[in-house]
């Protein structure tokens, strides 16, 4: 029975015209493609040219459509690889015994930390979840890591130290919230304790029960 192909993931062969033979796609092609897509998508927003894309990796542009069967296809396997990095930096030591509130603590300091040593990473993420062809893809993300994620903030709404509100809605608050630190520590990098301080308070503020 052949299993049905998914778009998104890339094919591990390809077959060369006019003698029917299998030759292995480049991981390193494939990665430049991305990083290239990275770079494109956070300076230029989703409406970037795959010609630029391409021409970036130092590829024709036919050869990024072996790897990406659409654009689309490209920006879906983008956004779940810059999601999966943000994930599992966010978990990464996660007090597993800590309070709610040292724990989104911790998720907020590894957000800022992540944006800071990756800016066009951060701002890739961010156009690319505004994009609604890729609206569909979060499922796939459903792992360990992300789990871990999700629990905090199911934890948080249940004992009612969160205040009872849509989960968009609160990682849309983190994301506005998030891009004031990183808009002042782009011009002031001296005082990036002192941004992400305000900005946890901001947060916590607005996302805290006051009456826990």
């Amino acid at each position: 029975m052949t299993s049905k192909r998914d778009p998104v993931i890339d094919e591990v062969t390809l077959i060369v015209p006019g003698n029917g033979m299998a030759r292995p796609l480049s991981e390193e092609k494939r990665i430049a493609l991305l990083a290239a897509a990275t770079a494109a998508v956070a300076s230029s927003g989703v409406s970037a040219s795959t010609y630029r894309i391409a021409k970036d990796a130092g590829v024709a542009e036919g050869t990024l459509f072996r790897y990406f069967p659409t654009k689309d296809a490209l920006y879906e396997r983008l956004y779940l690889d810059l999601k999966e990095d943000l994930v599992n930096y966010l978990v990464d030591g996660l007090p597993a015994e800590a309070g709610i509130e040292s724990k989104f603590r911790h998720l907020w300091d590894r957000y800022i930390e992540w944006g800071l040593r990756a800016p066009e990473k951060q701002r890739a993420l961010r156009q690319l979840e505004a994009f609604q062809a890729i609206a569909d893809t979060d499922p796939r993300l459903d792992n360990d890591m992300a789990r871990s994620l999700q629990e905090v903030v199911r934890e948080g709404f249940k004992s009612g130290v969160l205040k009872d509100q849509p989960v968009m809605f609160l990682w849309g608050l983190i994301q506005g919230i998030a891009g004031v630190v990183f808009e002042n520590a782009s011009r002031d990098r001296g005082k990036v304790k002192r941004w992400k301080a305000l900005g946890w308070d901001a947060l916590w503020g607005a996302v805290a029960n006051p009456t826990r």
